[in-house]
């Protein structure tokens, strides 16, 4: 089968011929369909520190997918050949405390589909059939490619209640866009999404009804006064890892104000906890999907009109995945979607 390779130790990935994965009892083999060129294929690419230190060499890369089952092995129940499927990225072992307490996305020892086990950016690509997610007939291959980092939106859209609350969203990619198109569908009042890339910001006004700020040239003092808020927001979520953008958050929240972090910055940063200390802000980390709650929440909404399909900038094929890659490091794009 055809496969993009991280094959060596270096800048690059290649596409070559792999055997078929073969699946054990607990398995299934989904033939993949489409697939997302996320942030995280970024950095193996580029091989970067995070890279070298994270993902064995050789490795098939790839984790977001839509598919349909072409083989489940012989203790699977509930899924059949020729179901369409996406699949949760994340691995985990049934051993630690979270995960026997069924709060799976806490297991310490996850490993990741295209980080640490064989991806998805291939003909085939092997999952337990735990991972599996059966797709809806109202959500297309397409889509069903990018319900992993629309995952992460979700998740982080939804760590605090935001109806009729003011968010500041600060990050226009791809999973920031996405995250202020949750917000606005589930009841927000105002939701401002800040960045310095005009492009990412015109995006942004494209996919969601929310308030792009460029705040290399807008005051966000203004706009909050333009919009009618006098103390502050009351949810901020956090998708840049950027310590500029985690500073003006902070001292733009309200008292008492609630703050989720997906973004992850290039390396550790000092900011001033005493700010955080004396006006009570909640601050709360967010890693990958709650699993399987975050899955029902997007897919109920995907299926109730939430759509953030203009999220999505390019469609390619695969053989294309040169430029694919090299667009998506230029950081202009939204979601690249690939087809097998």
């Amino acid at each position: 089968m055809r496969a993009l390779v991280k094959a060596k130790a270096e800048k690059g990935i290649w596409l070559e011929e792999r055997p078929l994965p073969e699946i054990g009892p607990k398995d299934v083999l989904i033939k993949v369909r489409k697939t997302g060129i996320c942030g995280t294929d970024v950095h193996i690419y580029n091989w970067d520190e995070w890279a070298q230190k994270t993902v064995p060499v050789p490795l098939v890369t790839g984790h977001e997918f839509a598919g349909e089952i072409a083989a489940v092995g012989d203790e699977v129940d509930g899924l059949a050949v020729g179901q369409r499927v996406s699949g949760e990225g994340h691995v985990v072992t049934m051993n630690s405390r979270a995960s026997r307490a069924g709060k799976f996305h806490l297991d310490p020892h996850t490993k990741g589909i295209g980080v640490n086990l064989p991806g998805a950016f291939a003909d085939y690509v092997r999952i337990p059939a735990f991972n599996a997610v059966p797709l809806p007939d109202g959500v297309d291959d397409e889509m069903g490619a990018i319900l992993d980092p629309l995952g992460n939106a979700v998740h982080t859209a939804l760590a605090f209640d935001i109806v009729g609350e003011d968010v500041l969203v600060t990050g226009a990619g791809p999973i920031g866009i996405m995250g202020a198109a949750v917000a606005r569908h589930v009841g927000a009042r105002h939701v401002v999404i800040t960045d310095v890339n005009p492009r990412r910001l015109e995006l942004a006004g494209q996919v969601a009804d929310v308030t792009p700020v460029n705040v290399a040239s807008e005051d966000l003092r203004a706009v909050m006064d333009r919009l009618g808020m006098k103390e502050g927001f009351d949810v901020g979520l956090e998708m840049s890892g950027a310590p500029a953008a985690l500073d003006q958050m902070i001292e733009h929240m309200v008292m008492g104000g609630r703050i989720a972090l997906l973004g992850i910055p290039a390396r550790p940063f000092p900011f001033d906890l005493g700010k955080v200390v004396f006006r009570m802000i909640t601050l709360k980390g967010i890693y990958g999907r709650e699993m399987f709650e975050t899955w029902h929440k997007m897919l109920a909404m995907l299926e109730t009109g939430l759509d953030v399909r203009k999220v999505i900038t390019r469609r390619m094929k695969a053989e294309d995945y040169a430029e694919a890659f090299a667009l998506a490091a230029r950081g202009e794009e939204g979601k690249i979607v690939l087809e097998w």
